[in-house]
């Protein structure tokens, strides 16, 4: 076996938050974990969401044997459409993971249809010389799964997104003890989720929740709207089971919370009890105090429906004096300001907004805290460790929580970025040179979905300093300049037609007309660059600002 390598290749997840994705290579195979997507930056101007590069995966596309998906967030599934335009293998996952990638799917149109492979908790499935077992976890989102995957070197763990919750709603338990089996008998490595390492103790329960929520229903007398992320199932139970408990009927309001709910019931992961549903066009029409309303869009979304329902701009639902308002749900970092704004807009209305740190709390993370990660470290006990999940300094205090099992066998921890290889063998782990990553930003509502590097450059520059475009009239025959070049401007301050300083710039682009030889004059793309160069010297030099010129040259 010595001649044999395995890797370990992220190819994002690490130093940031979502586009999860690792690969495991070993001779000609390699499996991938996760394909996730995140939400773009403010500076992404209309971007609707960011992918991994897949270069180094297209590269070696014969080599690629299975993507294995470990639950059904955005940040584990987003990008498997992508993956699959580029990528045609068979795809690994639980049944409700599986059943919201489908949904997904359906707004694309792939030319080969998806091959899916269904799989239970406790399963094993071999793929080429992998063989992978399927650990279930407790986590925000049901049907979560860790992963065993055995290969000829060794047993690697990835927990995938967990928390160690000991009384889950669903009474469905973290699997510790397949987990402490495979420590017994010995684990090669450990990858590890990383995204509260900075959060001491232990992340509550579950059922935390239900007193306050209950706590409002109790009190409330309008409406009880409730939002939450539409993949949290047993959040949504909890208001199905507190609204038939005080006597209260049901709208679900929102494509994805439509869409989840349904994928939910039909798989027997939620129970909706009978004649509680209530259509979203009679909500209105009944007494207040005998509605509650599941509606997605806690993070503010500009089109979603709490969003609209906050500027009273839904086609059926209101929010009024007297209403209960509950986001049930954590405020995601970068979408603050949507948020607080659309709060801000149904308090004006009247009504009662309830959100953020409560005791007791109105949301529980779905990620394990500093105790539970030494938990799993304890019981897997592995000869090496790589945490994944999270930006670099949660990757780097979760690295330091294994230090004590220097004592238990573990030879070393690896805080890797994305791109960056592990490689082990029989002789060790070690650091091995870097692949090809990135960022891919996808415009959903473009021709092409992948928004280039330049139109992304180009947004930017907009937004910070506007247009200036340079209108030249040129007489076809004479190749003479009809007039004085005009000069319009959007978002760029010290432009008002007649100023001195456009006049200026007239002038500017007349000088550089007339500066110009026949053979240039006849050439218009020298021309643009030349009146380009010309007046960002002078704008620059007046005012310190850099609009995007776009010179235009009409024939007469």
């Amino acid at each position: 076996m010595s001649e044999h390598k395995l890797q370990v290749v992220p190819l994002g997840g690490l130093g940031e938050f979502g586009m999860n994705m690792t690969a495991f290579c070993f001779g000609d195979d390699i499996i991938v974990v996760d394909s996730g997507m995140m939400f773009p930056d403010s500076d992404l101007l209309g971007v609707d969401l960011v992918m991994p590069d897949l270069t180094f995966l297209k590269e070696r596309q014969s080599s690629v044997r299975a993507l294995i998906l470990t639950h059904g967030h955005e940040d584990h599934i987003g990008a498997v459409p992508y993956f699959l335009t580029d990528i045609d293998v068979p795809v690994y996952g639980t049944d409700f993971t599986l059943a919201l990638v489908d949904r997904r799917l359906e707004e694309y149109r792939l030319e080969v249809k998806p091959r899916f492979v269904h799989v239970k908790p406790k399963q094993v499935v071999e793929i080429g010389p992998f063989k992978v077992e399927f650990i279930h976890v407790t986590h925000s989102i049901v049907s979560a799964v860790a992963l065993a995957i055995t290969t000829p070197l060794g047993v690697i763990i990835h927990t995938g997104d967990f928390k160690v919750d000991p009384t889950p709603t669903d009474n469905e338990l973290f699997d510790l003890h397949t987990l402490a089996d495979y420590g017994k008998r010995g684990v090669l490595l450990l990858l590890s989720d990383s995204t509260n390492a900075d959060r001491p103790g232990y992340t509550e329960s579950e059922r935390a929740v239900r007193p306050r929520i209950e706590e409002i229903f109790n009190r409330a007398e309008g409406r009880v709207v409730v939002s939450c992320f539409s993949s949290s199932i047993h959040r949504i139970q909890l208001v199905l089971d507190l609204a038939k408990e005080y006597g209260r009927r049901v709208a679900v309001i929102g494509r994805s919370m439509v869409s989840v709910t349904e994928i939910a019931h039909s798989l027997g992961l939620l129970e909706i009890p009978d004649d509680i549903l209530l259509r979203p066009q009679d909500a209105m029409g009944l007494e207040p105090s005998k509605v509650a309303i599941l509606i997605s869009g806690t993070q503010g979304e500009p089109m979603s429906a709490l969003s609209r329902v906050a500027v009273d701009n839904h086609k059926h639902i209101s929010v009024e004096k007297g209403d209960t308002v509950v986001l049930s749900s954590r405020i995601i970092p970068g979408n603050e300001k949507a948020i607080f704004r659309m709060i801000d807009h149904m308090a004006k209305r009247g009504a009662d907004v309830m959100y953020g740190t409560m005791n007791p709390p109105l949301h529980v993370s779905g990620h394990s805290s500093v105790e539970e990660m030494k938990l799993v470290l304890n019981l897997v006990r592995p000869k090496y460790f790589m945490p994944i999940h999270g930006e670099f300094r949660q990757l780097s205090k979760h690295a330091k929580l294994a230090e004590h099992l220097r004592y238990a066998g573990l030879l070393d921890s690896f805080v890797m970025e994305s791109g960056e290889v592990l490689e082990i063998d029989a002789r060790g782990a070690r650091k091995a040179g870097k692949v090809t990553v990135g960022h891919v930003c996808i415009d959903s509502g473009s021709l092409d979905d992948v928004v280039q590097d330049v139109v992304i450059r180009d947004r930017r520059h907009l937004s910070e300093d506007g247009i200036v475009l340079p209108i030249i009239a040129i007489n076809r025959s004479t190749g003479r300049v009809e007039s004085l070049p005009e000069i319009v401007s959007r978002g760029f301050a010290a432009a008002e037609d007649g100023s001195e300083f456009m006049q200026a710039a007239r002038q500017v682009v007349a000088r550089t007309l007339e500066g110009s030889n026949q053979e240039e004059k006849t050439d218009w793309g020298v021309m643009k660059e030349k009146i380009r160069a010309d007046l960002k010297r002078y704008i620059s030099k007046e005012t310190s600002r850099r609009p995007l010129i776009m010179p235009v040259i009409l024939e007469l």
